[in-house]
C-alpha cells in the first residue's frame, strides 16, 4: 500500500535530506494550470536547495511518497473532483481504490510511514471561527501532537480562529517557533498579535530542537511559521475585512466542513483581485526552500563528527 518513489527511497536510505509536500494545495488549493505549475515550482525549489522533494497523495488507493510529473498533472487537471483525504477517509480511500490528495493532517501521517522528519505547507488548519456554534477543529492538530516531525508554514491559516488554535497548539504540546519573528504570522499577513513559543534565526536551530525532540522520544511535531515574503504580504486589516466578506458569504451559502476553507480561499482571492492567490504561491515555495534548509541541517546533524 506503500509506494515510496525510487528517489525517495534512495535518500531516506542513505541518510539523505527529504521534504514531505501535501497535495490538497494542488488539487483544492488553486485553479489549473496555476497550481500544476506551483507544485513543480515548489519541488525545484526543494531539489536546488539539496534535499529530495515527496510530494504525497493516494492514487487509485496506494499510499504515494513521491510522484512523478504525470501524476501531478492528473491532481492538478481532476482538482476539486479528487477526494480531499485526512486520516479519517484514507481506509475508504484506500480500500475503494480510488484517488486522494492528502491534506496536512493526511501527509504528515504517511510522511511518518515512510520515515520523513521535514515537511512543508502553505497554512496549518486549525480551530475555525465560531467554533462555539460549529464545534469545527481541524484534523491537523491532533496529527501535529503524535508525530515528530518539523512543519513548515506561513502560520495557521488567516480564515481562521488563530488565538484559540494556538491555545489547542500548547495543550497538545506542540511548540510554534517563529522563523526570524516574534509573532505567529497569519498566512496572507506577516505578524498578527500572537507571540511565538520561541524563535530560530536560521535552519540548523530548529533541526537542532527536532534532533533533541526524537532522541528524547518526545512524540509531537515542532510547527516552524514562516512569514510570507514581505513583498507580497497584504496588510493585516485588509486581509481581516475580505475575511469577514467571505465568511458572511460562505454562511449564506450553508458551507460547512472540509469545504470551508477552499470556498474561503477562493472567495479572498476573487476578493483581492488575486493578490492573495499569488501570496498564497510565493509563501509555499517560501516555506518549501525553508523546509529544505532544515531538513539538509538535520541529516549533517546527524553525521559523525570527524
Amino acid at each position: 500500500m506503500l509506494a515510496i518513489a525510487p528517489a525517495v527511497r534512495d535518500a531516506l536510505a542513505e541518510g539523505r535530506p527529504v521534504v514531505a509536500l501535501e497535495s490538497t494545495i494542488i488539487s483544492h488549493g488553486m485553479p489549473y494550470p496555476g497550481n500544476v505549475e506551483t507544485a513543480v515550482r515548489v519541488e525545484e525549489t526543494v531539489r536546488r536547495r539539496g534535499a529530495v522533494p515527496a510530494t504525497i497523495a493516494i492514487l487509485d488507493g496506494r499510499l504515494k511518497v513521491g510522484l512523478d510529473a504525470a501524476e501531478i498533472e492528473h491532481l492538478g487537471r481532476r482538482g476539486q473532483e479528487i477526494t480531499k483525504t485526512s486520516r479519517r477517509d484514507i481506509p475508504f480511500i484506500v480500500s475503494r481504490q480510488i484517488d486522494g490528495a492528502t491534506t496536512v493532517a493526511a501527509t504528515i501521517l504517511i510522511a511518518a510511514m515512510a520515515g520523513i522528519r521535514v515537511m512543508a505547507t502553505g497554512g496549518i488548519g486549525g480551530v475555525h471561527r465560531g467554533v462555539e456554534q460549529t464545534m469545527d477543529i481541524s484534523a491537523d492538530l491532533d496529527e501535529l501532537a503524535r508525530h515528530t516531525i518539523v512543519v513548515v508554514c506561513a502560520g495557521i491559516k488567516s480564515v481562521l480562529d488563530v488565538g484559540r488554535t494556538l491555545e489547542y497548539l500548547e495543550t497538545v504540546g506542540v511548540p510554534v517557533v517563529g522563523f526570524s519573528t516574534d509573532t505567529v504570522p497569519a498566512f496572507y499577513a506577516r505578524e498578527s498579535e500572537f507571540a511565538v513559543d520561541y524563535r530560530v534565526d536560521d535552519a540548523a536551530e530548529a533541526a537542532a530542537a527536532l534532533r533533541a525532540k526524537a532522541e528524547l522520544g518526545i512524540d509531537g511535531a515542532i510547527l516552524v511559521t514562516n512569514p510570507v515574503p514581505e513583498v507580497h504580504a497584504l496588510a493585516p486589516a485588509e486581509i481581516n475585512e475580505l475575511i469577514e466578506e467571505a465568511i458572511v458569504s460562505m454562511n449564506r451559502r450553508g458551507i460547512t466542513g472540509k469545504a470551508t476553507t477552499p470556498f474561503l480561499l477562493a472567495a479572498i482571492a476573487e476578493r483581492s483581485g488575486g493578490r492573495s492567490l499569488e501570496a498564497n504561491i510565493e509563501l509555499v515555495v517560501n516555506n518549501a526552500a525553508l523546509a529544505a534548509d532544515i531538513a539538509v541541517a538535520y541529516c549533517q546533524s546527524a553525521e559523525p563528527a570527524r
